[in-house]
């Protein structure tokens, strides 16, 4: 079955992906959705230029939509249809974990352009996950984060130590509730290592960025 991968850029997405190829699906796009000016993805502030990194390592077309938050939805929705019609696909592959409110707008997008929404991390214990993904050759920085974690954690990549550190100041190992987000820079999917440019660190309100150097 053809599949399409709703790509973010992080762990989760792309070991949903490892695990959708796994059970025989074929991916056969990459979705992301932008910020409004299309520069930066639009939850983890990922540049476009290495979202189309990854994409280039495996080999797949990178479909970015700028979209603001009032037409994330209707933006998501037309995307799907014209990616159904272009490439044949059948499904949607998703990366979330336990967030129901999320499962049920993955399930409402794909049926509203006839799709199946494929969730290969669901109900899965969260710390487990985390030491499957990095078992399994993901390797991980931290490139985004909220204030009880702080700056310091951005650029960290992802480890077993890390994750347990994590959890034990009451933060989600896997960042499920927004507390982090991650950028994969190596897996089993890609050819080779992404190459990242330089970058610096910054607050926003309530949340810590990297900002990538062009």
């Amino acid at each position: 079955m053809k599949v399409l991968s709703s790509w973010s850029g992080g762990k989760d997405s792309c070991y949903a992906l490892m695990k959708a190829v796994q059970q025989g699906l074929q991916p056969i796009a990459l979705l992301n959705m932008m910020n409004e000016n299309g520069k930066v993805s639009r939850s983890h502030g990922i540049p476009l230029a290495i979202l189309e990194q990854q994409a280039a390592q495996m080999q797949l077309p990178l479909v970015a939509v700028p979209a603001s938050w009032s037409q994330y939805e209707e933006h998501y929705i037309a995307t799907l249809h014209q990616i159904k019609k272009k490439y044949a696909i059948q499904g949607v592959v998703f990366g979330d974990i336990d967030l129901e409110p999320h499962r049920e707008w993955e399930e409402k997008v794909c049926t509203a352009a006839n799709l199946k929404a494929f969730l290969p991390l669901w109900q899965q214990d969260r710390i487990g996950l985390v030491h499957e993904m990095l078992d399994n050759g993901i390797q991980t920085l931290i490139v985004s984060c909220n204030l009880q974690m702080g700056e310091g954690y951005l650029g960290k990549v992802l480890t077993k130590e890390l994750a347990l550190e994590l959890q034990k100041k009451g933060v989600d190992p896997c960042g499920e509730n927004g507390e982090f987000h991650t950028l994969v820079i190596d897996c089993p999917l890609f050819e080779n290592k992404i190459q990242l440019p330089s970058f610096e660190v910054k607050t926003y309100e309530n949340y810590c960025f990297i900002v990538w150097n062009d």
